[in-house]
Protein backbone atom coordinates (compact mmCIF):
# COMPACT_ATOMS: atom_id res chain seq x y z
CA UNK A 1 0.00 0.00 0.00
CA UNK A 2 1.31 3.47 -0.89
CA UNK A 3 1.85 6.04 1.83
CA UNK A 4 2.65 9.74 1.82
CA UNK A 5 5.93 8.92 3.53
CA UNK A 6 6.82 6.91 0.43
CA UNK A 7 6.38 10.03 -1.68
CA UNK A 8 8.58 11.99 0.76
CA UNK A 9 11.35 9.37 0.61
CA UNK A 10 11.31 9.52 -3.18
CA UNK A 11 11.63 13.32 -3.14
CA UNK A 12 14.59 13.18 -0.73
CA UNK A 13 16.31 10.50 -2.81
CA UNK A 14 15.84 12.18 -6.19
CA UNK A 15 18.97 14.42 -6.10
CA UNK A 16 21.26 11.46 -5.42
CA UNK A 17 19.57 9.35 -8.06
CA UNK A 18 19.78 12.19 -10.57
CA UNK A 19 23.50 12.68 -9.92
CA UNK A 20 24.20 9.01 -10.49
CA UNK A 21 22.20 8.83 -13.70
CA UNK A 22 23.10 12.17 -15.30
CA UNK A 23 25.46 10.54 -17.78
CA UNK A 24 22.71 8.18 -18.93
CA UNK A 25 19.83 10.67 -19.17
CA UNK A 26 17.74 10.12 -22.34
CA UNK A 27 17.86 12.89 -24.93
CA UNK A 28 15.18 15.53 -24.53
CA UNK A 29 13.46 16.59 -27.77
CA UNK A 30 11.20 19.20 -26.18
CA UNK A 31 10.11 20.73 -22.88
CA UNK A 32 6.53 21.39 -21.83
CA UNK A 33 6.07 25.17 -21.43
CA UNK A 34 2.31 25.56 -20.92
CA UNK A 35 -0.50 23.14 -20.07
CA UNK A 36 -4.20 23.80 -20.18
CA UNK A 37 -5.37 20.47 -18.78
CA UNK A 38 -6.46 17.77 -19.22
CA UNK A 39 -3.43 16.34 -21.02
CA UNK A 40 -1.28 13.22 -20.76
CA UNK A 41 2.13 11.92 -21.75
CA UNK A 42 2.44 8.29 -22.78
CA UNK A 43 5.88 6.70 -22.40
CA UNK A 44 6.68 3.00 -22.63
CA UNK A 45 2.99 2.16 -22.46
CA UNK A 46 2.36 4.15 -19.26
CA UNK A 47 0.30 7.34 -18.96
CA UNK A 48 0.95 10.30 -16.70
CA UNK A 49 -0.59 13.76 -16.59
CA UNK A 50 1.36 16.36 -18.53
CA UNK A 51 3.13 18.94 -16.35
CA UNK A 52 4.99 22.17 -17.00
CA UNK A 53 8.74 21.56 -17.21
CA UNK A 54 8.38 17.90 -18.23
CA UNK A 55 10.88 16.71 -20.85
CA UNK A 56 9.59 14.94 -23.97
CA UNK A 57 11.77 12.15 -25.36
CA UNK A 58 12.04 10.13 -28.52
CA UNK A 59 8.89 8.03 -29.03
CA UNK A 60 6.80 9.86 -26.43
CA UNK A 61 3.14 10.51 -27.22
CA UNK A 62 1.16 13.52 -26.00
CA UNK A 63 -2.64 13.50 -25.82
CA UNK A 64 -4.96 16.36 -24.94
CA UNK A 65 -8.57 16.29 -23.76
CA UNK A 66 -11.60 18.57 -23.92
CA UNK A 67 -10.77 22.30 -24.14
CA UNK A 68 -7.08 21.51 -23.62
CA UNK A 69 -4.03 23.31 -24.98
CA UNK A 70 -0.32 22.42 -24.74
CA UNK A 71 2.77 24.45 -25.71
CA UNK A 72 6.11 22.70 -26.29
CA UNK A 73 9.56 24.30 -26.68
CA UNK A 74 11.50 22.12 -29.11
CA UNK A 75 15.20 21.54 -28.40
CA UNK A 76 16.10 22.79 -31.88
CA UNK A 77 14.44 26.17 -31.20
CA UNK A 78 10.95 25.84 -32.67
CA UNK A 79 7.68 25.86 -30.76
CA UNK A 80 4.68 23.56 -31.10
CA UNK A 81 1.13 24.31 -29.94
CA UNK A 82 -1.59 21.67 -29.63
CA UNK A 83 -5.36 22.06 -29.44
CA UNK A 84 -7.97 19.85 -27.83
CA UNK A 85 -8.23 16.12 -28.58
CA UNK A 86 -4.80 16.19 -30.21
CA UNK A 87 -2.39 13.27 -30.46
CA UNK A 88 1.29 14.06 -31.13
CA UNK A 89 4.21 11.64 -31.25
CA UNK A 90 7.83 12.79 -31.51
CA UNK A 91 10.70 10.97 -33.23
CA UNK A 92 14.35 11.89 -33.69
CA UNK A 93 17.24 10.23 -35.51
CA UNK A 94 19.96 12.42 -33.96
CA UNK A 95 21.53 12.36 -30.51
CA UNK A 96 21.98 16.16 -30.29
CA UNK A 97 18.59 17.61 -31.29
CA UNK A 98 19.43 21.08 -29.95
CA UNK A 99 22.19 21.60 -32.52
CA UNK A 100 21.49 19.03 -35.22
CA UNK A 101 17.84 17.97 -35.42
CA UNK A 102 16.56 15.32 -37.78
CA UNK A 103 13.17 13.91 -36.97
CA UNK A 104 9.41 13.87 -37.32
CA UNK A 105 6.31 15.05 -35.55
CA UNK A 106 3.30 12.77 -36.09
CA UNK A 107 -0.03 14.54 -35.58
CA UNK A 108 -2.60 11.77 -35.89
CA UNK A 109 -5.47 13.82 -34.45
CA UNK A 110 -6.33 17.39 -33.53
CA UNK A 111 -4.94 20.81 -34.39
CA UNK A 112 -1.34 22.01 -34.05
CA UNK A 113 0.85 25.00 -34.88
CA UNK A 114 4.58 24.75 -35.60
CA UNK A 115 6.63 27.97 -35.54
CA UNK A 116 10.35 28.47 -36.12
CA UNK A 117 12.05 31.73 -35.03
CA UNK A 118 13.67 33.75 -37.80
CA UNK A 119 17.20 33.02 -36.54
CA UNK A 120 16.60 29.27 -36.82
CA UNK A 121 15.12 29.25 -40.30
CA UNK A 122 18.39 29.46 -42.21
CA UNK A 123 19.98 26.56 -40.35
CA UNK A 124 20.99 23.61 -42.51
CA UNK A 125 21.23 21.42 -39.41
CA UNK A 126 17.45 20.94 -39.22
CA UNK A 127 15.47 18.31 -41.07
CA UNK A 128 11.90 18.41 -39.77
CA UNK A 129 8.98 16.42 -41.16
CA UNK A 130 5.43 16.82 -39.90
CA UNK A 131 2.92 14.10 -40.67
CA UNK A 132 -0.69 15.29 -40.50
CA UNK A 133 -2.95 12.29 -40.93
CA UNK A 134 -2.16 10.96 -44.41
CA UNK A 135 -0.23 14.08 -45.54
CA UNK A 136 3.46 14.83 -44.91
CA UNK A 137 5.00 18.31 -44.83
CA UNK A 138 8.74 18.87 -45.20
CA UNK A 139 9.64 21.98 -43.19
CA UNK A 140 12.21 24.49 -44.42
CA UNK A 141 11.76 26.94 -41.57
CA UNK A 142 8.25 28.27 -41.39
CA UNK A 143 5.04 29.02 -39.51
CA UNK A 144 2.54 26.24 -40.13
CA UNK A 145 -0.91 25.29 -38.82
CA UNK A 146 -2.61 21.95 -39.40
CA UNK A 147 -5.35 19.62 -38.28
CA UNK A 148 -6.40 16.02 -38.71
CA UNK A 149 -9.89 14.81 -37.81
CA UNK A 150 -12.53 12.34 -39.00
CA UNK A 151 -13.47 14.54 -41.96
CA UNK A 152 -10.17 15.74 -43.40
CA UNK A 153 -6.48 16.65 -43.12
CA UNK A 154 -5.51 20.32 -43.40
CA UNK A 155 -2.11 22.00 -43.70
CA UNK A 156 -2.18 25.82 -43.63
CA UNK A 157 0.96 27.81 -44.51
CA UNK A 158 1.16 31.01 -42.46
CA UNK A 159 4.69 32.02 -43.45
CA UNK A 160 7.66 30.43 -45.25
CA UNK A 161 7.38 27.43 -47.57
CA UNK A 162 6.75 23.72 -47.33
CA UNK A 163 6.66 20.69 -49.55
CA UNK A 164 3.58 18.54 -48.96
CA UNK A 165 3.41 14.91 -50.06
CA UNK A 166 0.22 12.87 -50.25
CA UNK A 167 -0.49 9.57 -52.01
CA UNK A 168 2.65 9.82 -54.15
CA UNK A 169 2.01 13.41 -55.29
CA UNK A 170 4.02 16.48 -54.21
CA UNK A 171 2.64 19.98 -53.68
CA UNK A 172 4.79 23.09 -53.20
CA UNK A 173 3.36 25.71 -50.85
CA UNK A 174 4.98 29.16 -50.80
CA UNK A 175 2.09 31.64 -50.71
CA UNK A 176 1.15 32.72 -47.16
CA UNK A 177 -2.32 31.85 -45.87
CA UNK A 178 -2.96 29.12 -48.42
CA UNK A 179 -3.93 25.65 -47.30
CA UNK A 180 -3.75 22.06 -48.49
CA UNK A 181 -7.02 20.20 -47.91
CA UNK A 182 -7.66 16.45 -48.18
CA UNK A 183 -11.20 15.18 -47.48
CA UNK A 184 -11.21 11.72 -45.93
CA UNK A 185 -11.24 8.99 -48.62
CA UNK A 186 -11.06 11.57 -51.42
CA UNK A 187 -8.31 13.20 -53.51
CA UNK A 188 -6.70 16.49 -52.39
CA UNK A 189 -8.37 19.73 -53.36
CA UNK A 190 -6.55 22.57 -55.09
CA UNK A 191 -4.53 24.89 -52.85
CA UNK A 192 -6.91 27.52 -51.52
CA UNK A 193 -6.42 30.87 -49.82
CA UNK A 194 -8.01 31.05 -46.37
CA UNK A 195 -10.32 33.98 -45.61
CA UNK A 196 -9.33 36.17 -42.62
CA UNK A 197 -12.26 35.13 -40.43
CA UNK A 198 -11.63 31.41 -40.93
CA UNK A 199 -7.95 31.94 -40.18
CA UNK A 200 -8.80 33.57 -36.84
CA UNK A 201 -11.09 30.68 -35.92
CA UNK A 202 -8.52 28.05 -36.88
CA UNK A 203 -5.68 29.82 -35.04
CA UNK A 204 -7.80 30.06 -31.86
CA UNK A 205 -7.93 26.24 -31.74
CA UNK A 206 -4.28 26.12 -30.66
CA UNK A 207 -4.04 29.30 -28.56
CA UNK A 208 -4.25 29.76 -24.81
CA UNK A 209 -6.28 32.87 -23.98
CA UNK A 210 -6.35 34.88 -20.73
CA UNK A 211 -8.72 33.23 -18.30
CA UNK A 212 -8.35 29.71 -19.74
CA UNK A 213 -6.69 28.44 -16.54
CA UNK A 214 -3.39 27.22 -18.02
CA UNK A 215 -0.29 26.39 -15.97
CA UNK A 216 2.99 28.04 -16.99
CA UNK A 217 6.61 27.90 -15.89
CA UNK A 218 7.23 30.16 -12.92
CA UNK A 219 3.57 30.48 -11.94
CA UNK A 220 3.16 31.41 -8.25
CA UNK A 221 -0.54 30.59 -7.82
CA UNK A 222 -2.13 27.20 -7.22
CA UNK A 223 -5.49 25.46 -6.99
CA UNK A 224 -6.20 23.66 -3.75
CA UNK A 225 -8.14 20.55 -4.75
CA UNK A 226 -8.48 18.89 -1.36
CA UNK A 227 -7.28 18.93 2.26
CA UNK A 228 -7.08 15.69 4.20
CA UNK A 229 -6.04 14.53 7.61
CA UNK A 230 -5.60 10.95 6.42
CA UNK A 231 -3.15 9.57 3.87
CA UNK A 232 -5.80 7.45 2.21
CA UNK A 233 -8.03 10.46 1.52
CA UNK A 234 -5.13 12.47 0.10
CA UNK A 235 -4.06 9.63 -2.20
CA UNK A 236 -7.61 9.13 -3.44
CA UNK A 237 -7.89 12.82 -4.42
CA UNK A 238 -4.39 12.73 -5.94
CA UNK A 239 -5.17 9.69 -8.09
CA UNK A 240 -8.54 11.07 -9.17
CA UNK A 241 -7.00 14.32 -10.40
CA UNK A 242 -4.02 12.72 -12.16
CA UNK A 243 -6.10 10.04 -13.88
CA UNK A 244 -8.26 12.88 -15.24
CA UNK A 245 -5.20 14.58 -16.76
CA UNK A 246 -4.33 17.14 -14.07
CA UNK A 247 -0.75 17.10 -12.72
CA UNK A 248 -1.72 17.24 -9.03
CA UNK A 249 0.87 17.24 -6.24
CA UNK A 250 0.66 16.27 -2.57
CA UNK A 251 2.08 18.72 -0.06
CA UNK A 252 2.56 17.54 3.51
CA UNK A 253 2.40 19.84 6.54
CA UNK A 254 2.63 19.19 10.29
CA UNK A 255 -0.74 18.66 11.92
CA UNK A 256 -0.36 21.70 14.13
CA UNK A 257 2.03 23.38 16.58
CA UNK A 258 3.70 20.69 18.68
CA UNK A 259 1.62 17.90 17.13
CA UNK A 260 4.61 15.86 15.93
CA UNK A 261 6.31 16.01 19.32
CA UNK A 262 3.08 14.81 20.89
CA UNK A 263 2.71 11.95 18.48
CA UNK A 264 0.28 13.83 16.23
CA UNK A 265 -0.02 13.38 12.49
CA UNK A 266 0.23 15.34 9.30
CA UNK A 267 -2.08 17.45 7.18
CA UNK A 268 -2.13 16.80 3.44
CA UNK A 269 -2.93 19.20 0.61
CA UNK A 270 -3.59 18.11 -2.96
CA UNK A 271 -2.79 21.01 -5.30
CA UNK A 272 -2.39 21.97 -8.94
CA UNK A 273 0.57 24.37 -9.01
CA UNK A 274 2.24 26.85 -11.41
CA UNK A 275 -0.74 29.03 -12.27
CA UNK A 276 0.59 32.45 -13.40
CA UNK A 277 -2.07 34.69 -11.78
CA UNK A 278 -5.11 34.74 -9.55
CA UNK A 279 -7.32 35.00 -12.65
CA UNK A 280 -5.88 31.81 -14.10
CA UNK A 281 -6.06 29.98 -10.75
CA UNK A 282 -9.73 30.93 -10.33
CA UNK A 283 -10.48 29.77 -13.89
CA UNK A 284 -8.69 26.45 -13.33
CA UNK A 285 -10.48 25.92 -10.01
CA UNK A 286 -13.87 26.48 -11.64
CA UNK A 287 -13.07 24.02 -14.41
CA UNK A 288 -11.79 21.34 -12.02
CA UNK A 289 -14.81 21.74 -9.76
CA UNK A 290 -17.17 21.33 -12.71
CA UNK A 291 -15.33 18.32 -14.16
CA UNK A 292 -14.20 16.41 -11.08
CA UNK A 293 -16.42 17.60 -8.25
CA UNK A 294 -13.59 18.87 -6.03
CA UNK A 295 -14.35 21.87 -3.85
CA UNK A 296 -11.40 23.57 -5.55
CA UNK A 297 -10.23 27.08 -4.64
CA UNK A 298 -7.48 29.40 -5.86
CA UNK A 299 -4.61 30.06 -3.42
CA UNK A 300 -1.16 31.59 -3.36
Amino acid sequence: MRTIEWFMVVVVALPAIAAGQAAHRPVSLATIATVQAPAWLERDGRNQPLAVGMEVRNGDKIRTGSQARVYLDMAEGSSVKLGEYAVLKLHSRRLKPASNFKGALDVSAGAFRFTTPALQRASNQRDVVIRVGAATAGIRGTDLWGKSDAARDVILLIEGNVEVRHAGATFEMAEPLTYFFVPRNAPPQALTRVDPESFKQWARETEVSPGDGATQRGGKWKVLLARAGQQREALEAYDKARNAGYAAEIRVRPGGAGMLEKGGGWNYEVVLAQLPSEQEAVAAAYKIKAQLGFDAVAAQ
